[in-house]
């Protein structure tokens, strides 16, 4: 029955505040059968009620990390509830945080069984307490404008992502990186700032889909990052969010699609575009990105339209022909001659060097306020606000 709610009790009156001295009906003690936790809603508030050896417990059910419901997590060995959303630990007792964190605590609350009824005390025996915590560094972004950021006329930011893997310490030349690196070298000659991330170089997990428990377990920063500092999606984070004017990712064609490095990077994007919806925040303020696409077989048109769909839902503008691509076709099996014919491109290596350009005055357009940048409003879009209790 763990995180169930038990029936309303004849204290449960929604909406209503209770009284300090108040004991709160929760409903018939046999409704919480097992350890817990259950999720329990009393007008305003919530608890995770557990049931440890016929005794009844209770702590504040709101989480003290993003508000995660803690009596939908579970109860571990060591008689912590443990929330479901980032896994914080609370004492089922005292609420207090686990060994090392008990500055972290959220209140408990007193218990007592009334004719065959559980009631919870309204009023808290112990308060909440947080730890300070450093605001963690991707909170600290200071983009182009803004105080701290670089100045409006200050040099552009071109950023390459490339998202071809190959065995480490083995390398081999990749068509996509090729371009990605002539488009680099071409916007260094122009005058702007470059860099460049390989995501095969760094070891980040997958996206763990603490958006499917709900849409705020989702955070900015990454929960992952938050969690592990051993995570290097970090470099991706800081270089797109608050870095870059000029975003050109290059991909491969694997099957039909990107490679799966950049499906794994997008996926741990969703913590950018989500911050549209739970928090009304816009975090790629005037980026462009644009796109490297290759590949031996075939299907450019639908790997550009994937990409193209989802920098537009994280915010990007895009140049007029906002990718290049190069392929010989789907029966074309010959790799070793697609490689020579990039290779040996002059009108692809030219076609790169335009596409930067291209990005290029068009973020200088964005940053001279030519082109509008505001998010527009909700209606139809992908980021409407999540409501209270979604």
């Amino acid at each position: 029955m763990s995180g169930s709610t038990p029936p309303p009790g004849r204290g449960d009156v929604p909406g209503r505040a209770a009284a300090e001295g108040e004991w709160l009906d929760a409903g018939p003690a046999d409704a919480f059968p097992g350890a817990g936790p259950h999720d329990v809603r009393l007008g305003r508030k919530r608890f995770a009620v557990c049931r440890v050896e016929g005794a009844f417990t209770a702590i504040d059910g709101v989480c003290n990390h993003v508000g995660g419901p803690l009596g939908e997590g579970k109860l571990d060995a060591q008689g912590y509830v443990v929330c479901p959303w980032h896994a914080w630990r609370f004492h089922h007792e005292t609420g207090l945080g686990e060994p090392g964190y008990e500055g972290d605590a959220v209140p408990a609350h007193a218990t007592r069984v009334v004719d065959g009824r559980l009631q919870i005390r309204a009023a808290a025996s112990s308060p909440r307490s947080r730890l300070p915590h450093a605001p963690h560094p991707l909170t600290q972004l200071k983009q182009r404008g803004e105080p701290g950021g670089p100045d409006a006329d200050a040099p552009l930011r071109v950023l390459g992502i490339s998202t071809t893997a190959m065995t480490a310490g083995h390398p081999r030349y990749s068509t996509s990186d090729d371009l990605l690196d002539h488009a680099l070298a071409h916007a260094a000659a122009g005058g702007c700032e470059t860099r460049r991330i390989a995501l095969r170089d760094l070891r980040f997990r997958a996206c763990e889909g603490f958006y499917s428990k709900a849409a705020r377990a989702c955070t900015w920063p990454c929960s992952i990052t938050q969690m592990d500092p051993g995570d290097e999606m970090t470099p991706v984070y800081e270089g797109m969010v608050g870095w870059a004017d000029v975003i050109l990712v290059a991909t491969p064609i694997r099957w039909g699609a990107a490679s799966s490095l950049y499906y794994r990077m997008a996926e741990r994007l969703n913590c950018v575009q989500n911050q549209e919806t739970i928090a009304n925040r816009h975090l790629m303020k005037l980026k462009v990105a644009a796109f490297v696409i290759t590949g031996g077989q075939d299907n450019i048109q639908a790997v550009a339209g994937q990409m193209l769909g989802f920098f537009a839902e994280l915010g990007c503008q895009f140049p007029q022909f906002p990718f290049i691509a190069h392929s010989r076709g789907w029966s074309a099996e010959d790799m070793a001659n697609n490689v020579r014919a990039v290779q040996q491109s002059a009108a692809l290596h030219e076609g790169a060097a335009s596409l930067v350009e291209r990005c290029v005055e068009t973020a200088r357009a964005l940053i001279a306020g030519k082109l509008k940048a505001a998010p527009p409003a909700a209606g139809g879009r992908k980021g409407r606000e999540v409501s209270e209790g979604a």
